[in-house]
This record gives C-alpha cells, sequence and structure tokens, in this order.
C-alpha cells in the first residue's frame, strides 16, 4: 500500500526523454502489467496534448486515462485547453501542475485554475519554502517538490528537502516530489543513462516517503532530514502489514492517510527501474 499508485509516468522527461509514441506506448503496457497497482498518472506538458492525442488514438485503446498536465506561460489558455480536450473523452486531465516562486503567483494559480483539477504548485527551495507552503495549503492547492535531475547542481541539500517536507506535513498540504527518484533509497548513481554520464548522490523515493511519514508521525526536522539521507537497506524492516525505520513503524492504517493526505506521489522517467531496484533489495 506504500506505493499503490505511487509512480506517476514522466518518460517524456530526462533523461529517458522519450518519443510521445514510445510513452505512451510504455504507459499503456504497465496499465496491463504485474505492476499497475504501482503506476500513478501520465505527465504531459499541455503544450503536447495534440501530440498526445495523435499518439494516443494510434497506440492505445485503453480504458480511461488519468493525466497529470504540466502548465506553460499562460495558465488560462492551459485551462482552456484542458476542458476542450477533456470533452473530447479520450483520456481525463484532473491534474495540473503549475510553478510559482512567489505568495502572489500562488494566489494567481489558485485563482486562474478552477478546482475542479487537483493543482500542484512547484516551488524552489534555495529559500525556506515555509510562506509558500503555508499560501499553498490556504489556496487549497497541493505542493511540489524537484529533488534532482541530470547535473549534480539539480540536487538540492537534504537540509532544504528536509524543511519542504517538514512544512508540508505541519501545515497540512499534501505534495509530490519528481526528478532523481529512480531509486528506492539514497545513493551515487548514474545522472543519465548515457554511457559516460556523470554520478551524483540521489534521493530514493523510500527515502522521501519515510521522511514524510516521520514528519507526519511528529518526527523531529533532525529526524527528517536523517530518513532522507539513508542508505541502508537493512535499516528497512519490511513485511506484508508494516514497513519499519528506526523506532518509527508505519503499518496499514497509518500508510494510508500518509499517501492520501500528505505523500501523493513521485515523478519518474523510467517505470521499470524503480520496480526493479525494489526487487534486488528484496522489498517487492
Amino acid at each position: 500500500m506504500l506505493l499503490t499508485g505511487a509512480v506517476d509516468y514522466a518518460g517524456l522527461f530526462p533523461p529517458a526523454q522519450l518519443d510521445m509514441t514510445t510513452a505512451v506506448r510504455n504507459y499503456a503496457a504497465y496499465r496491463n502489467g504485474e505492476h499497475a497497482w504501482a503506476l500513478g498518472r501520465f505527465i504531459v506538458p499541455v503544450s503536447r496534448l495534440t501530440e498526445f492525442e495523435q499518439a494516443f488514438v494510434s497506440k492505445s485503446n485503453s480504458a480511461e486515462w488519468h493525466i497529470s498536465a504540466l502548465a506553460g506561460a499562460s495558465l488560462d489558455q492551459d485551462v482552456a485547453t484542458i476542458f476542450a480536450f477533456n470533452k473530447r473523452r479520450l483520456a481525463v486531465i484532473d491534474t495540473l501542475e503549475a510553478k510559482s516562486s512567489t505568495t502572489e503567483d500562488v494566489r494567481v494559480v489558485a485563482s486562474a485554475v478552477p478546482s475542479v483539477l487537483t493543482t500542484y504548485v512547484e516551488i524552489p527551495l534555495h529559500t525556506d519554502p515555509s510562506p509558500l507552503v503555508a499560501a499553498i495549503g490556504k489556496s487549497g492547492l497541493r505542493a511540489k517538490v524537484r529533488t534532482g535531475g541530470t547535473a549534480s547542481d539539480a540536487f538540492p541539500s537534504s537540509a532544504n528537502l528536509g524543511k519542504f517536507i517538514y512544512a508540508c506535513a505541519r501545515a497540512g498540504v499534501p505534495f509530490k516530489a519528481t526528478a532523481g527518484l529512480h531509486h528506492p533509497l539514497r545513493a551515487t548513481y548514474r545522472l543519465t543513462y548515457e554511457p559516460d554520464s556523470p554520478t551524483g548522490i540521489m534521493y530514493g523515493f523510500l527515502n522521501v516517503l519515510i521522511a514524510a511519514g516521520v514528519a507526519r508521525s511528529g518526527g523531529s526536522f533532525t529526524e527528517v532530514v536523517t530518513a532522507l539521507e539513508e542508505q541502508s537497506a537493512a535499516a528497512l524492516r519490511v513485511n506484508d502489514s508494516e514497513i519499519s525505520w528506526r523506532q518509527y513503524r508505519f503499518d496499514l492504517a497509518s500508510v494510508k492517510p500518509l499517501r492520501s493526505e500528505l505523500a501523493i506521489s513521485f515523478g519518474s522517467c523510467s517505470f521499470e527501474e524503480p520496480i526493479g531496484d525494489l526487487k534486488s533489495l528484496g522489498l517487492l
């Protein structure tokens, strides 16, 4: 249950950066695969919806898809495009992801996007995120954080990422994370799929989920950061009824609200890599 619907598929984005037809075909296959229970939404920019529609019509006759669309420069235009797309009933865009760097930006997003769309607001971490998280919560929106990229300097410090998670937990603001979360646990990995790719320390999606659980359970900021920095699979105890880290135990009863009220999902350009790594670690 910890990972049910957790992986938003972002195959269009680096480092995978697949063409639309391949990404659509992959998502259709994952929806019908053994681990479909872990699959979340298909991620696509609003600016590429026409391209998506063409690939969807030609490559997929699956049941209703749920899509999260990334906003561009004009929110009003993007919202209109989304509603026109939904009227064609090929798939359902029920989520929008935008960016804001000030509390005024957050208010603009809130006023421009109808409440029928679940809206995530990506915010920067170079300053204290608490005021922006509070503004997002007051506006009835959700927060989004970027946890990495294809260069080592794209990864926020564990302290800054911890501040974001801690602020979301304290304010009761649901969030999603994206970028650099292909693997379960923090470690040194290749930053791209190129043969000569540089390496860097990347966060794990389990680190983010456990850190969120610690924060939601009333843990300290220091414990949240320590959870983000955990690198040992031996520190995790997993069975059919719970997952544990240090003194924290997350059973089915606590995981459900953790995932539905705080740590909603994470974006990954690969679906197979997270699943494969979990199997390799004996956690799946």
